[in-house]
């Protein structure tokens, strides 16, 4: 028997999730910055500095930043640890890593980028102080596969941030779902010629877990001390949990 999983609203088997998934990347790659700034009022900017101060990092710590896309929290990652420090960019998507490799080099940030599954990453066991993920674990296929993976390449004492849509306060529910399925799909056909995409962006975020569960799901994965804490309104949580 096939094992399927979510995407979107579609079951599909569990190896052609990946296939889609890159799929949707490709094709929004070009536009991929622009539409996050469009469609959150450039607030993910904000969050992703939040995430960055959350984590702690200090000068000379190494940080994997796992399916880190375009570069946004490599780069912030970058300015932290400083030329003694180091910071890996990860995806799974090639035209996406390569834009991300492109912009910190333009910007004039050496890190190492590597195209790796997040449910396989290829460093050693304790290789890292810090690894972060910025909305991309719910297109991970077994995402319990995943946060086991960041936790065995977390050193003791290393900890994990997750920064996720997640689910609003219950009162905004009704005008977030308005927006996000009908505002975001004319946007992503306006902006990166691509309605479908961002309307499975929509879906993916109603499928993924809640706060407690993404929560109950680092601890069965090994987190210690898991916490979250709610990004306007629950819109966006972001999670922390350590390995000890």
């Amino acid at each position: 028997m096939t094992n399927t999983t979510d995407f979107g609203y579609q079951k599909v088997a569990e190896d052609e999730k990946a296939g889609r998934v890159a799929a949707v990347f490709d094709s929004v790659a070009t536009r991929y910055d622009l539409m996050n700034d469009v469609m959150s009022g450039g607030l993910h900017r904000l969050w992703k500095r939040f995430l960055v101060a959350a984590s702690g990092v200090r000068a000379g710590e190494r940080v994997l930043d796992v399916a880190g896309g375009t570069g946004d929290l490599s780069r912030l990652f970058a300015q932290r640890v400083g030329a003694g420090g180091l910071v890996t960019l990860t995806d799974i998507n090639a035209a996406m890593l390569a834009r991300g490799r492109d912009r910190l080099l333009d910007e004039g940030v050496m890190a190492p980028a590597a195209r790796c599954d997040a449910e396989r990453l290829p460093f050693a066991e304790g290789s890292f102080d810090c690894v972060c993920v910025g909305f991309g674990l719910r297109n991970m296929t077994r995402k319990e596969a995943a946060l086991a993976e960041m936790r065995r390449v977390l050193r003791s004492g290393g900890r994990l941030l997750v920064l996720e849509f997640s689910h609003p306060w219950k009162p905004l529910a009704p005008l977030y779902d308005a927006y996000s399925f009908q505002v975001l799909p004319r946007l992503g056909q306006l902006i990166a010629k691509d309605a479908a995409s961002y309307r499975y962006l929509a879906e993916s975020i109603r499928v993924h877990p809640d706060q407690a569960q993404l929560k109950r799901m680092m601890e069965e994965a090994g987190f210690e001390r898991v916490e979250y804490f709610n990004l306007a309104a629950g819109v966006v949580a972001l999670h922390r949990g350590y390995r000890f």
